[in-house]
């Protein structure tokens, strides 16, 4: 039997690290056993789900490259499925409404706290006679005695004592169902085989696996997947730099390289870190995810994007930047000079939007030059050989690295300088700093007349 599984998010927020996380596990599951992928949108809470953060759900997955096979289904649009089997528990004596209001909860929970009880549900109306036109949630009618066991493929064998659980409300005074019921009814329905998520519904599974047997229904396979925490080792959120997915890829990050990112987020595959998709599909196991959580690291994902940004032509880099040019107002719309350009910085770039930022003097018509650069080697002897370099560049018409190299070491015997003192001069003046690609492939690269332009209102800024 071929497995099926869903990612299930709620459109209350974006496409976060930790669902896409949860989302590429299912998938990759999917794809490496020939299953189904099913995307379920769980928009209950009508006052925060919104079509926004939906549309961005299914844009990050669409950037990611998870395809699903069936859905979006809306739990919405399924009401009546489960005031179906909220029913069926009902004439099976399974499940009794419940007439305690607000007020009278909040006083057995505050009196079993105080005397040092779990504060759960006492029962009271588990064996009270119906109150007809009194408003009433619905309880599910749990067992009492014995435990409930579940094998998670992650972390083996996990037992609760019954004890412990209480009888759960499944649907509420207003007929609204509630969410360990709509996922065992939508699980169910959609023959799900592997519930996949993260460890912290580990504490609803029990609840749900009594309410499996009590619909009389098989119970899925469950694998909980470890939390991802920041660098404190603190659950991971915004202050550690946790985006929507959707951000990463205005960063300037590969969907590929964060897939592969994500995947090693808690799923071992020996010392290997670079892995294309397919690779990914035929090499995931879930047997190797472990139970400890993973550790988001931004200078992990910058190097493992830099490795996928390795595997990209320069022509295939340069229109990837191209965009992160333009939101910076650069015009690259020279191709062939962009990919020149761009390919003596590619190495020192993690992102597209880092090599659009570290690359952008190629493409500014005026170069503003740090004042510190300008002081030291804009000024006095400095001055001087810059000037004496651009009158001899502007004779000169081979404008090939070789050429320029000749014209350099011919300028340094006559000078009696060193490299350093004529170089930088005219790399601070090409590019506004004093660190760059080599000065001949930059003087190459810009061309005879922009370079010149450029030495001669450095040259300008410092009379």
């Amino acid at each position: 039997m071929k497995p099926r599984v869903r990612f299930a998010p709620s459109p209350t927020g974006a496409l976060h690290i930790g669902g896409a996380r949860t989302a590429l596990f299912n998938w990759l599951f999917a794809r490496h056993h020939g299953g189904v992928f099913i995307l379920r949108i769980e928009d209950t809470d009508l006052e925060r789900s919104t079509k926004e953060f939906e549309q961005s759900i299914l844009d990050g997955m669409r950037w990611l490259g998870m395809d699903w096979d069936e859905g979006p289904f809306y739990q919405t649009q399924r009401m009546d499925l489960y005031r179906e089997h909220v029913q069926k528990l009902l004439d099976e004596g399974k499940a009794y409404p419940c007439t305690c209001t607000p007020e009278e909860l909040e006083a057995k929970r505050a009196q079993a706290l105080a005397e040092g009880r779990k504060p759960k549900y006492d029962g009271t109306c588990r064996n009270r006679p119906a109150q007809p036109g009194k408003p009433a949630a619905i309880r599910f009618r749990a067992p009492v005695e014995g435990s409930v066991s579940f094998h998670d493929i992650c972390r083996g064998t996990i037992t609760f004592e019954n004890r412990e659980l209480d009888d759960l409300i499944i649907a509420r005074s207003d007929g609204s169902p509630t969410y360990n019921f709509t996922v065992v009814v939508d699980d169910v329905t959609m023959a799900i085989t592997h519930v996949i998520r993260g460890d912290d519904h580990i504490n609803n599974t029990p609840r749900q696996v009594l309410l499996y047997e009590a619909l009389g229904y098989p119970v899925p396979e469950f694998a909980h997947l470890p939390m991802i925490h920041g660098s404190d080792r603190k659950k991971l959120s915004k202050r550690h730099g946790a985006a929507s997915v959707t951000e990463y890829r205005e960063m300037g990050y590969l969907p590929e390289a964060v897939v592969n990112y994500l995947a090693r987020l808690g799923w071992s595959c020996g010392d290997r870190e670079i892995f294309s998709r397919d690779e990914l599909i035929k090499a995931f196991d879930l047997s190797a995810v472990g139970s400890a959580p993973s550790i988001f690291d931004f200078e992990k994902l910058g190097w493992v994007n830099a490795q996928h940004m390795a595997k990209n032509t320069d022509d295939e880099i340069a229109a990837m930047t191209e965009p992160f040019l333009k939101a910076m107002s650069l015009d690259a719309g020279d191709r062939a000079y962009a990919a020149r350009a761009l390919a003596t910085e590619r190495e020192r770039a993690r992102n597209f939007k880092e090599l659009a930022e570290i690359s952008a003097f190629y493409f500014r018509d005026v170069i503003e030059i740090d004042p510190k650069a300008t002081e030291k080697w804009l000024r006095g002897d400095n001055a001087k050989r810059l000037d004496t370099i651009k009158n001899r560049l502007a004779l000169q018409d081979d404008w090939s690295e070789q050429a320029l190299a000749k014209l350099f070491e011919s300028a340094l015997s006559e000078f009696g300088c060193k490299m350093l003192e004529l170089a930088q001069p005219v790399r601070v003046s090409l590019t506004g700093s004093t660190a760059s690609p080599g000065i001949y492939e930059v003087l190459s690269i810009l061309g005879k007349e922009r370079a010149l332009k450029r030495i001669e209102a450095a040259l300008q800024s410092v009379r």
